[in-house]
């Protein structure tokens, strides 16, 4: 199904701890939903390295002590987002689009398949070919693992979103079962494309795809600017 047109905001940030982005979420979906924020918003961002949790749980999933983790300065942060547990950290591109589904005429399942197809497409550019997986959602080479997906719904505004590993040191996701799957390898755009991969060249493509695929005006932003305006 084909969303509607609908303006957005874009907001293009560097390495941003996970902490502050998810704080800046949560605000900007309740704005969104009780009518303070007018348009929907994509972030795009790398985090510091942190573990997130989703709904499933996950730490039975963790390959090492937290202790260990803690040592070395990475959170293990529990969150809402569906999805068990999965690792965020630099040259991952992280984005959050921040998107009400009932004023774009989306199911929730239409939404997933466009971040799928999103990672699909970026990972083209480079002559990548992935697809999507309708049991263990994300952007899959084979039966290696390039980019995931995990998303909530609050009262039909999205949070989270999809995570692509393009220069990413895969060494942490050795620390997890990644998605809760013992057997998953991950691998990064870099390692399937053979080839050095400009992070710039993939934010500008990743956010050239999601405004196609969801029929987004992407005006940029600052984010600073945007929480001050909407009073938090």
């Amino acid at each position: 199904m084909a969303a509607k047109p609908c303006s957005a905001y874009l907001i293009d940030l560097p390495l941003t701890g996970y902490r502050e982005i998810l704080r800046f979420q949560r605000e900007a979906v309740a704005a969104r939903r009780d009518g303070r924020l007018d348009r929907n918003v994509v972030i795009l961002v790398e985090h510091p390295p942190v573990f997130t949790l989703g709904r499933r749980g996950g730490r039975e999933n963790l390959r090492v002590a937290e202790a260990t983790l803690e040592a070395q300065g990475i959170e293990v942060v529990a969150v809402e987002r569906g999805g068990d547990i999965t690792y965020h950290g630099p040259g991952q591109l992280v984005v959050y689009p921040l998107v009400d589904l009932n004023a774009g005429g989306l199911q929730v399942v239409d939404f997933v398949d466009i971040l799928e197809r999103t990672m699909i497409a970026t990972a083209a550019r480079w002559h990548v070919t992935a697809r999507g997986d309708r049991v263990n959602r994300g952007a899959w080479v084979g039966g290696r693992k390039l980019g995931s997906v995990g998303i909530t719904v609050r009262r039909g505004v999205t949070l989270h979103g999809l995570a692509l590993n393009v220069t990413t040191d895969l060494t942490p996701f050795g620390w997890i079962n990644p998605c809760g799957m013992a057997t998953c390898t991950m691998t990064t755009l870099v390692r399937e494309a053979g080839r050095t991969v400009s992070m710039a060249d993939v934010r500008r493509v990743m956010a050239r795809q999601i405004a196609q695929l969801l029929q987004l005006d992407l005006q940029p932003v600052d984010m600073t600017v945007l929480s001050r305006q909407l009073g938090s």
